[in-house]
């Protein structure tokens, strides 16, 4: 048996909910993977203690107030340290990386992953962000160089795995499912007085504080419809939506013919990880299993778009195009923002986000430089409407 040649990874992110969970993955199969590179915007010293355990070659601390004591721990060690976010672009494009799982949060993911896809690097998306701001920019590059993106959210990697086998067959339609957050099932009155320690309390998935609170106001969702678009080039008419509290199938693709297939499981983002990291093929984990005793009812509904606008929002940034996507997610990133720090109330968020989407100058075909753009002016708009509700 030939030695299989192990793939080295760049874990942008690493010490982020992702991040960690990546780590849990290579870790149980070092004969597969090894890390050659880990970066963080601010856990000094949680991106060391990885170092220290997984020996990469490089590892970028984004605040530079923290690199004396990142250099001071992992510099004798042989191990290269950089501070910034042009110094995460730089290290994603370096030869000894086969491919970059980006777990950073938000707009944040964009230009690292442009470099990489540049650099004709593999992507393990977990950053949906990029694709919802850029996603006719990014998909056009990777095609232009050849690169596969590999999605990371449970959503889009069971989509993905659904089309295995079947990427010659057309897709009639994709169902997203969601679980509803915290906050399924409950009124406009009663979401004005949510808190925060409320809404980040979700009943089925231990994420990161932005990701949780979308999540609850379904925006999370929304933002998944805009790059299912993109990941598999359909038209928003073929995307639906479909709440699923207890959150064991992941999504289907319902084929030319009426078939449907779906992707099942307990809920564990360490599944969809390794399937990106290791595709195309399957390596065993210990992971818990679902047994079909333990959940005798699966229910569905329709998602409440009245009540949680944010996803009929994203819905019509995804009709409108352009660069309507990338102004819901800079609002929705300044919004949530806001949210976390108790400065607005919960249904102020779609509140912003809508103001942002109807008041940002539109770009029907933007380029790299619109998107940028776009992202500074729809950030200090949303922040001078927070400013008017505190």
């Amino acid at each position: 048996m030939t030695d299989i040649k192990k793939r080295h990874i760049a874990i942008l992110g690493s010490t982020g909910s992702i991040g960690t969970q990546a780590v849990e993955v290579v870790k149980a199969h070092p004969d597969q993977f090894q890390v050659e590179v880990l970066t963080t915007n601010n856990n000094a010293e949680l991106l060391i203690q990885q170092a220290v355990e997984l020996k990469p070659n490089v590892v970028v601390i984004c605040n530079g107030d923290r690199y004396d004591q990142v250099f001071s721990a992992l510099d004798p060690l042989g191990i290269k340290v950089y501070s910034g976010i042009n110094a995460i672009a730089s290290v994603v494009q370096m030869d000894t990386v086969d491919i970059v799982l980006t777990a950073m949060v938000g707009y944040a993911g964009l230009l690292p992953t442009i470099k990489a896809i540049e650099a004709g690097k593999a992507i393990a998306l977990a950053n949906k962000e990029t694709l919802v701001v850029a996603g006719e920019l990014i998909t056009q590059l990777a095609a232009q160089k050849g690169v596969n993106i590999f999605p990371v959210d449970s959503e889009h990697s069971a989509i993905f795995q659904c089309l295995v086998g079947e990427f010659h067959n057309p897709i009639e339609k994709i169902i997203l499912t969601a679980s509803g957050g915290p906050f399924r099932g409950k009124s406009r009155e009663f979401l004005a007085n949510v808190t925060k320690a409320q809404a980040l309390k979700h009943p089925n998935w231990t994420m990161g504080a932005k990701i949780t609170i979308d999540s609850a106001t379904l925006m999370n969702k929304g933002l998944e419809v805009i790059e299912a678009k993109w990941l598999f080039g359909l038209t928003p008419e073929q995307i639906d939506v479909i709440v699923h509290p207890q959150s064991i199938i992941h999504s289907l693709v319902q084929f030319e013919d009426g078939s449907l297939k779906a992707q099942m499981g307990l809920p564990d983002m360490r599944l969809p990880i390794q399937f990106a990291l290791g595709y195309p093929n399957r390596l065993k984990s210990d992971f818990p299993r679902f047994n079909f005793l333990d959940y005798p009812s699966l229910t569905f509904e329709q998602p409440d778009l009245k009540t949680f606008r944010n996803l009929q929002l994203a819905f019509d940034a995804l009709a409108q195009g352009g660069n309507a996507p990338c102004i819901i997610n800079a609002a929705n990133e300044i919004a949530v923002e806001a949210f976390l720090h108790d400065q607005i109330g919960f249904l102020d968020i779609s509140e912003i986000i809508e103001t942002c989407l109807h008041s940002v100058p539109f770009v029907q075909t933007p380029g790299y430089e619109d998107y940028v753009s776009t992202d500074e002016a729809t950030r200090q708009l949303a922040t001078e409407r927070i400013k008017s509700l505190v």
